[in-house]
C-alpha cells in the first residue's frame, strides 16, 4: 500500500468518533431542520429532468419556489448522491454530514502536510475534524452548506500553496474546482473567506518572490467562479425578486449575535440552545481551548526556532489571521459591520468562528514540526491527537434522537411545518404576503365557469386540459409567478397576471377545451451562467486531455 495511502486512511479512521452518533436509524434534531426536505425537492428536480434545479415544487406551502436559485445547492447534490445509491433521505442528510467530517480531515491533512510534515498534518486534521465550533455546527444548528464549507478552505490554501512553492499547472485546477466549489456550498462563507485567501496568495507570493504566478493565480480565481456561474449569477441579478429583506431583520439582526472573549476562549458551555442577545446564548461559540492554546505556543515556539525561515511567518500569517477572524466575532469590530453593508447579510458575527478553527487548526501541525526528532515528533503528534479526541470528541452528538423514517417525516404534522417554515426566506417579492393554506392541486376557476379535465404539476411546469363553459374564464394556476414563467395555451404563449395579494399566476381562458402548459424558463442570467459553468467545465476536459497527451509525448 501506499505510505501516502496510509496516512488518509489513517485520518478517516481517527475521523470515526466525530460521526459514530450518526451510525444509527433515525433521525436528531437542530436548528435548521429543512436538510431531509431539501434533499427530496432537489431529488424531485432531478429525477423530473431539471438541472441545475433551481425551482422546488413542495415548498412555500405547495406553491413552490426559488430555493435553489438563492440557496447554496453542492452539499444537496451530494446528499442527494447518497439517496439514489438506495438510502433514506434521513440517511442521506447523515451520511453527508459523515463524509464532511472525513473529507475536512483529508484536505487539512494536505494543507499541513505541505506546512509541517505528514505527522503535522496528521495533528491538523484531527483538530480541525474535532474543533467544537464543527460539533455545533453539525448537531446543534444542522448547518449543512457552513458545514461543508470548511472541506474547502484547506484545499484552496493548499492549492495555492503548492502551486507558488512548485508553479505545476495542476494545482491550478485544484485552485478552481476548490474556490468553485466553495462558492456554491456556502456563499456567506465564501465573502468572510476570499479576504484571507487574496492575502494568503500575496503573502506567498511575496515569500517566494514569485509575483510572476500572479496572474496565473487570478486566472485559476476567475475560473473557480467560472465552474459556479450557474448560481452565482441568478442569486447576484435576480436577488431584487425574493424576499431576502426578512434574512437581515429582528433577530437577524447581526448587532445581536456578538460573543464575549470569555464564551470565545474560557468558557465550558455547551447548549444545543440558539444565539440570543448577550452573553447568556445556549449554544456554544468556543474556539476550544486546546485549540488556542496549542496555536499560541506553536508560533511562539516558531518565533523562537524558526524566526528567519518560510516555516515562522507562515505560522505567524495563519496565527494572525485566525486573530482578525476572532475580531469579527466580538462587538469591538461593529464599526466594520456598519460602514460595510454587505456583512449584514453574514445575520452572525460569529460565522468568523469557520475561519478561526481553520487557521487555529492548521497552527496545532506546527508543533510536531518543531520536535527534534522523528522519535520526538510520533509521540508528541500521539499525545496531541488522543489529547483532542479524548477531552472534545463528547461534543460530537445530538441532544436527543427520534425513531423516524423518511414516511413519517414527510407526512402529517411534519410534512405541513416543512412546507411553511421559513417561508419568507425566498417567497417570490410579487407576494405580498404568505399564503394561509396549502396549495390546491389544481387550478382554481375565479371568474366564469370551467371545468379541470386533467391536470399533472411537474418540478417547475405545470399542464392540464381545462374546458371553459362561459365566454371567458380567468384561471388561477397554484404556482407564484417568478421571472421566466412562461404560460402557453394551445400552444401559444399568453399573458400572465400576477396582481394579486400572493403573488399567483392568473391567466385568461376563451370558450371551449384549452391545453394550458406553464414552465419556468431560464432568464438571461441563469442562461449566461449555466453556459459559463459548461465551458469552464469544458476547458477542464480539454486541459486534462493536454496534459496526458502532452505526458505521453515526452515520455
Amino acid at each position: 500500500m501506499p505510505k501516502s495511502l496510509v496516512w488518509l486512511l489513517l485520518v478517516v479512521l481517527l475521523s470515526f468518533f466525530s460521526f459514530k452518533s450518526l451510525l444509527k436509524p433515525g433521525y436528531f434534531p437542530m436548528h435548521d431542520d429543512m436538510q431531509a426536505m431539501r434533499v427530496l425537492q432537489l431529488d424531485k428536480c432531478l429525477k423530473d429532468g431539471q438541472f441545475p434545479c433551481r425551482w422546488v415544487p413542495d415548498m412555500g406551502y405547495g406553491y413552490g419556489y426559488p430555493q435553489f436559485i438563492y440557496y447554496s445547492p453542492l452539499p444537496y447534490y451530494a446528499m442527494e448522491a447518497f439517496h439514489l445509491l438506495g438510502m433514506s433521505f434521513l440517511d442521506s442528510v447523515k451520511s453527508g454530514f459523515a463524509l464532511s467530517f472525513v473529507l475536512s480531515g483529508l484536505t487539512m491533512f494536505l494543507l499541513g502536510r505541505s506546512l509541517w510534515g505528514n505527522l503535522g498534518g496528521l495533528t491538523s486534521a484531527v483538530f480541525y475534524i474535532y474543533a467544537p465550533y464543527r460539533a455545533s455546527d453539525a448537531f446543534s444548528r444542522g448547518a449543512v452548506g457552513e458545514f461543508w464549507a470548511m472541506v474547502f478552505l484547506p484545499l484552496i490554501f493548499w492549492s495555492v500553496l503548492e502551486f507558488v512553492k512548485t508553479e505545476k499547472k495542476k494545482y491550478i485546477v485544484f485552485l478552481a474546482l476548490s474556490y468553485g466549489g466553495l462558492l456554491v456550498t456556502h456563499n456567506i462563507t465564501s465573502l468572510a473567506f476570499t479576504p484571507f485567501l487574496v492575502l494568503w496568495s500575496v503573502f506567498l507570493l511575496y515569500l517566494y518572490k514569485k509575483w510572476k504566478l500572479v496572474l496565473k493565480l487570478v486566472a485559476g480565481v476567475i475560473w473557480g467562479i467560472g465552474f459556479a456561474s450557474f448560481f452565482l449569477l441568478p442569486v447576484i441579478f435576480e436577488k431584487q425578486f425574493a424576499h431576502t429583506e426578512t434574512m437581515i431583520m429582528g433577530y437577524f439582526n447581526y448587532l445581536a449575535h456578538f460573543v464575549s472573549l470569555k464564551q470565545l476562549f474560557w468558557s465550558g458551555h455547551w447548549g444545543f440552545g440558539s444565539s440570543e442577545l448577550g452573553p447568556n446564548d445556549d449554544l456554544s461559540f468556543s474556539i476550544g481551548i486546546l485549540h488556542w492554546l496549542f496555536a499560541l505556543i506553536a508560533v511562539v515556539l516558531a518565533f523562537i526556532k524558526e524566526r528567519k525561515e518560510k516555516i515562522f511567518k507562515a505560522a505567524s500569517f495563519l496565527f494572525l489571521a485566525g486573530l482578525a477572524a476572532v475580531f469579527m466575532t466580538h462587538q469591538r469590530s461593529v464599526f466594520l459591520w456598519n460602514k460595510l453593508p454587505f456583512l449584514e447579510y453574514f445575520q452572525f458575527p460569529w460565522r468568523f468562528l469557520t475561519i478561526v478553527t481553520f487557521c487555529f487548526s492548521s497552527l496545532a501541525g506546527a508543533l510536531i514540526y518543531f520536535a527534534k526528532s522523528q522519535g520526538n515528533k510520533k509521540i508528541l503528534a500521539f499525545f496531541l491527537i488522543i489529547l483532542v479526541i479524548f477531552f472534545n470528541s463528547f461534543y460530537f452528538h445530538p441532544r436527543e434522537w427520534y425513531d423516524l423514517s423518511d414516511k413519517e417525516k414527510f407526512s402529517g404534522e411534519l410534512w405541513q411545518k416543512q412546507l411553511t417554515i421559513s417561508i419568507f426566506d425566498y417567497l417570490p417579492i410579487f407576494a405580498k404576503m404568505p399564503p394561509d393554506s396549502e396549495a390546491p392541486e389544481v387550478p382554481l376557476v375565479v371568474q366564469g365557469q370551467a371545468d379541470i379535465l386533467d391536470y399533472q404539476k411537474g418540478s417547475n411546469w405545470q399542464k392540464g386540459r381545462i374546458k371553459v363553459l362561459s365566454e371567458t374564464s380567468k384561471i388561477e394556476i397554484p404556482s407564484y409567478y417568478f421571472p421566466g414563467f412562461k404560460v402557453w395555451v394551445n400552444g401559444t404563449e399568453t399573458e400572465i397576471d400576477y396582481n394579486n395579494d400572493l403573488g399567483l399566476i392568473n391567466i385568461n381562458l376563451s370558450k371551449g377545451e384549452n391545453e394550458v402548459m406553464l414552465k419556468l424558463t431560464k432568464t438571461l442570467p441563469r442562461k449566461a451562467g449555466d453556459i459559463l459553468s459548461l465551458f469552464s467545465f469544458c476547458v477542464l476536459i480539454l486541459f486534462i486531455f493536454y496534459e496526458k497527451t502532452f505526458f505521453k509525448r515526452k515520455s
